[in-house]
């Protein structure tokens, strides 16, 4: 990104160019990077402006419930709204330091509540035609929608972890999050305790569907000090990079697209189809293909160390 295209200082609150998305970079990063200044001139802390993204979200979600087509921009203007301050939430906190668990984790289920809305309010509006089988499908893909979204981040901080080191990754290990958890009690640390357990069942989850990184992490761990080799973090970002336009796919701005245009033509019942195939096959391929270089590194890894 060049000088010209960047607002000065935004640069330094992105995560990285690697796994930033166009839409991310040319619309949302610098709306939220100016909200973050505002907020942070005001002394609103970025969980605070995660809880207000909630809300906004929540109410872009329920104008999707109406088939009035105003009613349901509206309700698309909001969810543009939600996310900018979802994007203005970490981009303050990595411009005063203010990451955390409990941030991270309310982040995440930022996305998660919205969602949910969205879900509800179009299953809402499609019963009196399609009964209670929309239900049905809206459970389905919405056990899918998680998981998409779990391993698009889970990914994208692996990416970070080999560019940026511990540092500038959120990935976690779920033997930290235990012991973390473990640590905690419940009359001292509820609200922390209770959000760690759903953080803890979250990482367990991403971890059983990469058996191959998880093989290829102990080895880094137990021959190399934890301390992946140069040559090694070089040649994995490359592998990774192509994948990051999947992960970034996967999260938002590609279903919200789909989404939106699902209810412009009054088929909402469409973002479902959408999600179950096309997003799905996006899911499978990354998920086949970092597994199966994964493999491949950590043969290298092992004999690079005989």
């Amino acid at each position: 990104m060049t000088q010209q295209t960047t607002a000065p200082g935004m640069a330094s609150t992105l995560k990285s160019l690697d796994t930033e998305e166009c839409i991310d970079i040319w619309f949302y990063r610098p709306i939220g990077y100016r909200w973050a200044l505002l907020f942070h001139r005001l002394g609103v802390s970025p969980n605070a402006i995660t809880i207000m993204a909630i809300f906004i979200g929540i109410a872009a979600g329920v104008c999707f419930y109406y088939t009035s087509l105003t009613v349901n921009v509206v309700g698309m203007l909001l969810l543009v709204w939600a996310n900018s301050y979802d994007s203005a939430d970490g981009q303050l906190a990595r411009m005063t330091g203010q990451k955390s668990p409990l941030g991270r984790v309310l982040d995440g289920f930022c996305g998660d509540v919205w969602f949910f809305t969205i879900y509800v309010a179009i299953c809402l509006r499609l019963m009196p035609e399609w009964g209670l089988w929309i239900w049905l499908l809206a459970i389905v893909t919405g056990s899918y929608h998680s998981k998409q979204a779990a391993m698009a981040d889970y990914y994208r901080n692996i990416h970070l972890l080999f560019l940026k080191g511990r540092a500038g990754s959120e990935l976690s290990h779920s033997q930290a999050v235990a012991e973390s958890y473990r640590r905690m009690t419940w009359r001292g640390d509820f609200v922390y305790k209770l959000f760690e357990m759903f953080y803890l069942r979250y990482t367990r989850g991403q971890e059983r569907s990469t058996p191959r990184f998880q093989e290829m992490m102990d080895v880094i761990r137990h021959d190399y000090a934890d301390e992946a080799p140069e040559w090694f973090r070089t040649a994995f970002r490359t592998r990774s990079l192509p994948l990051m336009k999947y992960t970034n796919m996967l999260s938002f701005n590609t279903r919200v697209i789909a989404l939106f245009v699902s209810l412009l033509i009054d088929a909402p019942w469409l973002y479902f189809a959408f999600e179950l195939t096309v997003l799905n096959a996006m899911l499978i391929y990354m998920v086949r293909t970092h597994e199966r270089f994964c493999a491949q590194f950590t043969v290298q890894l092992k004999e690079a160390v005989r």
